[in-house]
């Protein structure tokens, strides 16, 4: 229209007659809210906005749901491995422990331990109602076995802990594998016996099923037992002696700077075995493999927010001649790239509160979640005997929240600073040329 009445567009030079408004001026808002929403045929990208939008929800939400399983996860393992088992463990290597009496008394005195106990350790053969397992025998005191929160205080248990005084206390799944319950009987074989030319002779003890429970671990529940620590000694030759003290401590994760503490008190010729040096290698590699699982997510994230890049390059092509009225009225470049970034960042943030919406709600609600999934598929989607746990855990943590959103506002906000800066940087003349 211009062109064909022969004038001559000029830009005013954005130093002198520009309009000076404050940053994010309140008609900056408003023209980025009616670009975003603006349907195809008035020259918007609403489809591309779309496809932005649930690129970002999606990859915050994989994003939070991820983090949460995995503190969920290493929560429960650490917290299976420190209710069912000795945060530190004292043994003679080679040998058995005579004064464990003294030695467990020397021991309370260290600052930090709570409670020191006896244990005599053996493998057995574990047979009823013509069916044979393997049964990791633990023989200890009856107010130390109640000290175990995971095996004293468990999710699920048959029976009463009382009872094991006079019998034997079976994991969950060893309890099923044998078809055990409390009150019924169930033999024990040990290889303790006379020594013979054959070799060792086996013994058979009898004994009633007092207890079972569940630690929350699959492989624990499937092979451990406990016995009285009198009845564990005889059985297995171990006569005023133990085979070592298992400790527990306030504050297990300093387990490390306490051992030569513990090592000390204990007195020469004993060694000090650690539930991280038990457990240190796969959680070191559970920590790996977070990491990974993160910066693998954190490029899901940049690859949905890359996506915001395709909708505002096409949406300032659409509006150049927008762009070049808005700058023949008086809009400084400046004003034109706050636009556009208002435009980009608001897709980002609001795709990164609807993802993290989701995934708060999916880890809040993942037991139903996972049930129904199982559901659907007919069973059988999480084995606990190849993961250990018998549940998908997941803890939502407010760090993790943070971690999510911080990393996704970022990229969305710098990936919008491009295309929002070409639009500023659009000489206005060329844009109204043809117009």
């Amino acid at each position: 229209m211009f062109a064909r009445a022969g004038l001559t567009l000029r830009a005013k030079p954005a130093t002198s007659g520009a309009m000076k408004t404050r940053p994010f001026a309140a008609f900056e808002w408003m023209i980025a809210w009616r670009y975003v929403r603006a349907l195809r045929a008035e020259g918007g990208v609403s489809v591309l906005t779309w496809i932005s939008f649930l690129g970002v929800t999606l990859a915050v939400f994989a994003l939070v749901a991820t983090l949460a399983v995995r503190s969920g996860f290493r929560a429960e393992l650490v917290g299976t491995i420190l209710g069912s088992n000795a945060h530190a463990t004292i043994y003679r290597p080679g040998g058995t422990i005579e004064d464990f009496d003294a030695m467990a008394e020397r021991l309370r005195a260290v600052p930090g331990v709570t409670s020191v106990a006896p244990l005599i350790r053996g493998q057995s053969m574990a047979s009823a109602n013509g069916r044979d397992a393997l049964a990791d025998i633990y023989g200890i005191r009856m107010e130390d076995l109640a000290a175990l929160d995971g095996i004293a205080n468990p999710e699920m248990a048959q029976g009463q802990l009382a009872d094991v005084a006079d019998g034997i206390a079976l994991g969950a799944i060893l309890a099923r594998d044998l078809g055990m319950f409390p009150g019924a009987r169930i033999e024990i074989t040990i290889r303790a016996g006379a020594r013979t030319p054959m070799g060792r002779a086996t013994r058979v003890n009898a004994f009633d099923v007092g207890y079972v429970f569940s630690t929350g671990r699959f492989d624990m529940d499937k092979t451990r037992a406990y016995l009285p620590f009198e009845t564990a000694q005889l059985i297995f030759n171990r006569d005023g002696v133990a085979d070592e003290l298992d400790l527990r401590l306030a504050d297990p994760d300093n387990v490390a700077a306490l051992a030569p503490a513990l090592a000390a008190a204990a007195g020469p010729g004993v060694a000090v075995w650690t539930w991280q040096d038990a457990s240190g290698g796969y959680l070191r590699a559970l920590t790996v493999e977070d990491n990974v699982m993160f910066v693998i997510l954190s490029i899901l994230v940049l690859l949905a927010s890359l996506t915001i890049i395709s909708g505002l390059i096409m949406l300032v092509k659409n509006k150049g001649r927008d762009i070049g009225i808005l700058r023949t009225m008086g809009l400084t470049e400046g004003s034109i790239l706050r636009i556009f970034f208002l435009c980009g960042a608001g897709i980002g943030t609001a795709g990164t509160i609807a993802g993290v919406i989701l995934g708060s709600l999916f880890a809040i609600y993942i037991d139903p979640i996972f049930a129904a999934v199982n559901y659907v598929a007919g069973g059988g989607v999480w084995d606990p005997s190849i993961r250990g746990l018998y549940t998908l855990p997941a803890e939502l943590h407010l760090r993790d929240v943070i971690k999510a959103v911080s990393l996704s506002l970022f990229l969305s906000w710098v990936v919008t600073i491009f295309p929002a800066r070409r639009a500023a940087r659009m000489n206005p003349v060329e844009a109204l040329r043809y117009e």
